[in-house]
């Protein structure tokens, strides 16, 4: 009876595919830039609401407009809340169909990792939270405020500090937000549904029915889907479930798989149309009108004493950091997987810390869990961006303590000595590869002779006269 064959060992942030490199490094590209802008929206915010200034920000953000007969007569504040952030849940969806019929979530096996250390690193930080409120007697409504991860603003960290990971450690923290934020907006339809208005309800389910519908016939046209999907977000505020579900739903729908003939899929074409619409807009004029929390000496040593408060800071430095960790360890332990030869554990911590910035859900969720207590939510807010600054300031010197080793790392990923558009670190199993670079190795050489027989011929023939 022939022995069973060995179980092959899986290699843990081991170097992607090189579509899938090509995809997250395009993702993080523009992920980048709005975080960038995300940035520097939430330093507006902050200056805006802290200075004489601070009646003119009040009077903007309570803004009220929009038809009153459709129940849309809303605050400015509420429409980057639930319209503005519906594209960012938009391109949320479409992340998250892709990498579960074409991205690293589509195997069973090699999606375990990510989404283990992705719900250790929300149940941690909600659990640090209920401990925090139990033992100080705060209120325990805002579990859910520390456990999402805002990968904009994790990567303008990273573009701030000029840290290039490798692209195994983006794409890892890219899934990890991906899951994030399915939960996350598991929890928003969950827990912070009001009253449900089931005529609402059903309209949008119908237009919903319809979108897919109309994906599924291949029908083209944005002024087919965009009129669509405003009746269907209309219908989904009024309905009493959380607006930005119906920009979840619509992303699932679209297809992500290739077809032959294809470059890009329908999913991946309207999410590199949109991802920027919802990168360099839409979040950070929520990050501007939501950020703006007076901040002043007493403000900051209440995030420090008050229990939700403290809770939600501990949550998304210590909890985040502590999760991620904790989980991703004991699933590499467990599945026998090896950590790639090239990185170590400490590169693992830091991602973890840095995951401890939750701006961008975090905020909506401090919105909606504290919507009956002004005060407190602007404290809650004032939390998370402290909890996120300390969280980014430790990730940083955690991070530029390996910088050199991910420096390294990132540009043998980039090279491409024989200008051919594909990473040579691609290439280097294919005997047709060493071929083409040892002739242009010795193209270079003859060249270089060449120069240097000229410079000779040079010097032989003297200065020339006068």
């Amino acid at each position: 009876m022939p022995a069973p064959a060995p179980t092959p060992v899986r290699t843990f942030l081991g170097r992607l595919s090189l579509p899938e490199r090509n995809y997250v490094a395009e993702a993080l590209r523009t992920e980048t830039v709005g975080g960038v802008l995300l940035l520097v929206a939430a330093i507006a915010a902050l200056v805006w609401a802290n200075t004489p200034l601070s009646g003119a920000y009040d009077a903007v953000r309570d803004f009220h407009f929009g038809p009153g007969a459709l129940g849309l007569d809303l605050s400015v504040q509420h429409w980057a809340a639930d319209g503005l952030l519906a594209v960012f849940f938009f391109v949320a969806g479409i992340e998250l169909k892709r990498e579960l019929v074409a991205g690293e979530l589509r195997d069973p096996k090699a999606a375990a990792l990510p989404v283990i250390a992705a719900l250790s690193g929300m149940v941690a930080p909600a659990l640090v939270y209920v401990l925090v409120n139990t033992v100080g007697g705060g209120s325990l409504g805002g579990w859910a405020v520390p456990v999402a991860t805002d990968i904009a603003f994790a990567l303008a960290v990273l573009a701030v500090l000029g840290t290039s990971l490798p692209s195994a450690l983006r794409a890892f923290l890219l899934t990890l937000a991906v899951v994030d934020d399915l939960f996350a907006i598991l929890i928003i339809a969950v827990f912070f549904t009001g009253n449900l208005n089931f005529a609402a309800l059903g309209g949008a389910f119908a237009g919903l029915v319809v979108f897919w519908l109309l994906v599924r016939k291949g029908v083209r046209g944005w002024y087919v889907y965009v009129p669509l999907a405003l009746v269907v977000w209309g219908l989904m505020y009024n309905s009493g479930v959380h607006a930005t579900i119906a920009g979840v739903a619509m992303g699932l729908m679209l297809r992500c798989t290739r077809r032959e003939g294809e470059e890009r899929s329908p999913g991946e074409r309207i999410e590199h149309r949109v991802r920027p619409l919802s990168a360099g807009l839409a979040v950070p004029l929520f990050a501007l009108f939501s950020a703006g929390v007076p901040v002043s000496g007493d403000a900051l040593g209440r995030v420090f004493t008050q229990p939700e408060t403290l809770g939600v800071l501990l949550g998304l430095v210590v909890g985040k950091a502590a999760g991620i960790f904790g989980g991703t360890w004991l699933a590499v332990r467990f599945t026998r997987a090896e950590l790639n030869k090239d990185l170590a554990w400490p590169d693992v911590f830091a991602l973890a810390t840095l995951a401890g910035i939750g701006f961008t859900v975090s905020l909506l969720i401090g919105e909606l869990a504290f919507a009956t207590d002004p005060v407190l939510t602007d404290e809650v807010k004032a939390a998370v961006l402290t909890g996120s600054l300390i969280a980014a300031v430790l990730a940083g010197a955690l991070l530029k303590m390996r910088v050199r080793t991910y420096r390294a790392l990132y540009e043998a990923e980039e090279r491409d000595e024989d200008l051919d558009g594909i990473p040579d670190i691609y290439e280097q199993d294919d005997p047709g590869y060493h071929l083409r670079m040892a002739a242009l190795y010795e193209a270079k050489a003859a060249e270089h002779r060449r120069l240097a027989e000229h410079a000779g011929a040079a010097r032989d023939d003297g200065p020339g006269p006068a």
